[in-house]
């Protein structure tokens, strides 16, 4: 669990450079170059383990974690770790509004599992 908080605030800080710098193409490239791979051999990580990672990270990160950063890096952990993880960007009409989640198969993980009936989806990647 450790080794999973350790690599989410890695990914936590690397993300937040490239909004800092404008560089939003690059977290679409991010998520989507990495590939779905298969765990290490004795190591089980499920998206439940991802997300307590992700959320431990969040805690002590040094700053508020937005949804864009949370969902990246969470789609990347998963991918890393064999989950076929797709980041889905949303937006509400009104008022206007985006948001970022992560998906696998369909179900909504990281955030409530309507989110389909607030926000219609822009992009999956």
């Amino acid at each position: 669990m450790i080794r999973l908080v350790l690599e989410s605030y890695l990914l936590l800080i690397r993300i937040d450079l490239l909004v800092s710098f404008g560089r939003l193409n690059a977290i679409k490239t991010l998520v989507q170059r990495q590939v779905i791979r298969r765990p290490p051999d004795g190591l089980t990580v499920n998206s439940d383990t991802v997300r307590r990672a992700m959320d431990l990270a969040c805690v002590f990160y040094v700053k508020p974690v937005l949804c864009l950063q949370y969902s990246s890096a969470a789609a990347v952990l998963l991918r890393r770790y064999g989950q076929a993880a797709e980041m889905v960007v949303g937006v509400q009409i009104f008022p206007v509004a985006f948001h970022a989640w992560v998906e696998v198969n369909g179900e909504v993980l990281t955030d409530r599992p309507y989110m389909h009936e607030m926000y219609s989806v822009l992009e999956r990647y």
